[in-house]
């Protein structure tokens, strides 16, 4: 596959894989400055995934698999036939870089499942065809999932949105994004209220940029201000993503989810979570078996490279919170829509 890489990324380019080498959009820097970050090494893409460069759960998954890819060729370079054992720490290294999100331990083990049945010959082509499956079929599954939440909004309606779920935290077109976007194709939708999502700011930095490179009106508030927003009328659903869906419907995502979602129960307010089957984990029971990771404290003491905080305070950072089945009102994949989750209905959609 040759891909013509863009000067800079646009939001459908989270990773790009040209003349072999893996190029990740800096997502710690948009919107100031929207620029590709270029790697060679599986143990990089790792860090990367670890600090940031790339984010969202599928987007994640994505990175991951092209990791594989970078894994692969350096095994084979350094032990040939011994590919498949020099791999292993690689492929180690690439499941340690973030706890949450289930898509990244997904495309690990499809990837794993490739190279089970793989000979001693060089892996590198193969692992880039399933690499770059993953990838389409992650594009193709947001465009579907986002034309399945578009019909349940009725519209014409404005919409809370939490973080980034949108083409930057995916393969492209995005998931609660990629709703979005089909229901406003559709006339159904006709303002996205984006929350700011302390302490990244994504929701600041991202889906703002996102959202207003498709012309797509948008009008950011503090987490703080949902409630009172809700409190006017005028908003129908809030419709977010996920970086893991348990088998009873309880869904990990962005911290602040969990109180978005207490909020619109409260206001009669619709809750949708748009994400593909890959984020969906049927190994865990429940929402209490999620692992969810802490941050470096220093993320909310400080601000952009200034102290807030007084010294010597404590703080936490969990990085995801956990909304119960029982708070949500669809779960949207590519497969198909769940109303008001529960175990026997996810387990009916994944079949």
């Amino acid at each position: 596959m040759k891909t013509t890489i863009p000067t800079v990324p646009t939001p459908d380019d989270a990773a790009v894989w040209h003349e072999g080498r893996l190029y990740l959009a800096d997502q710690r820097i948009l919107p100031e400055r929207a620029e590709f970050i270029a790697y060679d090494v599986a143990a990089d893409v790792a860090d990367a995934i670890r600090a940031m460069v790339v984010r969202g759960a599928p987007a994640i998954g994505v990175a991951a698999a092209y990791g594989v890819v970078l894994a692969g060729r350096s095994a084979y370079a350094a032990a040939t036939e011994g590919w498949k054992a020099a791999i292993e720490s690689d492929l180690e290294c690439l499941a340690a870089s973030r706890p949450t999100a289930v898509n990244l331990f997904w495309a690990i083990r499809r990837m794993r499942s490739l190279i089970d049945t793989l000979d001693a010959t060089d892996p590198t082509d193969r692992l880039l065809q399933e690499a770059i499956a993953i990838h389409d079929e992650d594009r193709a599954a947001n465009r579907r999932l986002g034309d399945l939440g578009a019909e349940l909004i009725a519209g014409p309606t404005n919409v809370i949105t939490h973080c980034n779920a949108g083409a930057a935290a995916t393969g492209g077109y995005g998931t609660a994004l990629g709703v979005v976007r089909s229901a406003y194709a559709a006339g159904k939708i006709v303002r996205v209220y984006a929350d700011e999502t302390r302490p990244w700011m994504q929701g600041s930095r991202l889906t703002a940029w996102e959202l207003m490179h498709d012309g797509i009106p948008v009008t950011l508030q503090a987490d703080g201000a949902a409630a009172s927003l809700m409190a006017t009328g005028g908003v129908g659903w809030v419709i977010v993503g996920s970086d893991r869906i348990a088998a009873n419907g309880d869904v990990a995502n962005k911290i602040g989810t969990y109180g978005l979602a207490v909020m619109a129960k409260y206001h009669g307010i619709k809750f949708m979570v748009a994400a593909p089957t890959s984020t969906v984990d049927m190994e865990i029971a429940s929402g209490a078996e999620i692992p969810i990771e802490e941050r470096d404290p220093e993320e909310l003491l400080s601000c952009g490279g200034r102290r807030l905080a007084p010294a010597g305070c404590d703080a936490r950072n969990p990085v995801f919170d956990v909304t119960p089945a029982s708070l949500v009102d669809a779960i949207v994949t590519e497969r198909g829509v769940v109303l008001n989750p529960t175990t026997e209905k996810m387990r009916a959609l994944m079949g």
